[in-house]
């Protein structure tokens, strides 16, 4: 008897001490969390690719005549013009060659004379049987020949001076030229495969960057369909990171999308156009463009840390509800913009989203919410990154 009164009187013991452990678990306050208030703001849309430079006009100097280099008219890394003396060629032949072209000329000039002469003399004669008409039409042939003979020699001087004038080698564009590769005394050959020098028009200058097809396609539609609008009338804005990191100053504009997509990557070649003034791009320099796509009004932009990912790979945030309980909400992120994450899906302007004491919660559990402000994030233009995760 004694031992049923000791275990009922340890269970009334363990039941009290679970009533208490209930009370104070009741009186104890909902756990505070960090929240924000989802709004909608105005970003900036971008994307950084990896590019190069490249010259707006390239020209290969080569020799159109054949003969020996007689001189250098020009500084290696100059600026040169068009039109401007950069190598002469031993004119002497070219010279003889002139002065042949034009004696002959004279020649086929004097024989033209003659036969001209004579084909108006048999022309009166003829009226009159002053002789035959066979010879009438062998005047009138020999003074045609002469005639032809004439222009014939002429365009055989004209070939001739063209010739002279090209042992001046000039520059065919305006740009900077780079190292010779032949000196005086070199003989060179007439369109030879080895140019002479390479003279490079670098201002404005080309920046030819490789954007996926896919990418390509998705900016197109929105575009297409308003959803982004660009910032230049139409025209995309580029800007430069140079290999040292630092910012290149003038703003550049795609001007051209190739046609074709590369088979091997599904790549599309993008080629923006940048200012040059100082020379400091010089082709072949690898930089960093970040094409500008444009401006979306209705951006919603929360803090990275507030999105994590469930064991599907989806975006997941804490949504605290009127009733103050977290919610467990999948979202869709579009892409990184500078701390924060576009949501593409999932969230309304006006929730409220957990930004910290993510330890203290779970779906279903009631939270004391303190809202998170941030006045200097608030309404502006977000700064935009490479990131293009989804």
């Amino acid at each position: 008897m004694i031992r049923k009164l000791a275990v009922t009187a340890l269970a009334a013991a363990a039941l009290a001490a679970c009533g208490g452990e209930q009370n104070a678990a009741m009186q104890r306050p909902a756990p505070e969390v960090a929240v924000k208030t989802v709004r909608v703001e105005t970003a900036r849309l971008s994307v950084t690719l990896p590019g190069r430079t490249a010259a707006f006009r390239v020209a290969e100097v080569r020799p159109q005549v054949s003969g020996i280099i007689l001189e250098r008219a020009f500084e290696e890394g100059a600026a040169v013009t068009a039109g401007e003396p950069l190598y002469r060629i031993d004119p002497a032949p070219y010279q003889a060659a002139v002065d042949s072209a034009a004696a002959s000329l004279a020649r086929a000039e004097a024989m033209a004379v003659a036969a001209e002469n004579r084909e108006e003399r048999f022309a009166r004669l003829v009226k009159v049987n002053g002789v035959s008409q066979q010879d009438y039409d062998d005047a009138s042939a020999a003074a045609k020949q002469a005639r032809a003979e004439v222009a014939l020699s002429r365009a055989a001087l004209e070939s001739a001076e063209i010739d002279l004038e090209r042992t001046t080698i000039k520059a065919p564009i305006d740009g900077r030229i780079g190292r010779t590769l032949v000196t005086s005394g070199a003989l060179v050959n007439a369109n030879q495969a080895q140019e002479l020098a390479v003279i490079n028009a670098l201002d404005p200058i080309y920046v030819d960057v490789a954007q996926s097809s896919a990418e390509l396609l998705r900016l197109k539609r929105k575009l297409a369909s308003g959803e982004l609008e660009t910032l230049d009338d139409g025209q995309l804005s580029v800007n430069l990171t140079l290999e040292d990191g630092g910012a290149y100053e003038h703003p550049g504009q795609l001007a051209l999308t190739e046609v074709n997509v590369e088979p091997g990557t599904g790549s599309i070649t993008l080629r923006a156009v940048f200012p040059n003034p100082d020379g400091l791009l010089l082709p072949g320099m690898f930089v960093r463009a970040e094409v500008i796509e444009g401006v979306r009004d209705d951006a919603i932009l929360v803090p990275q840390q507030t999105v994590t990912r469930n064991p599907q790979g989806e975006g997941v945030v804490y949504v605290v509800d009127a009733a103050n309980q977290v919610e467990e909400r999948i979202v869709k992120t579009d892409r990184a913009i500078g701390d924060k994450w576009l949501i593409a899906s999932g969230l309304r302007p006006g929730e409220r989203i957990v930004v910290e004491g993510f330890q203290r919660i779970r779906p279903g559990v009631e939270v004391t919410p303190v809202e998170l402000t941030s006045p200097a994030n608030d309404g502006g233009v977000a700064a935009s990154n490479s990131s293009g995760m989804h």
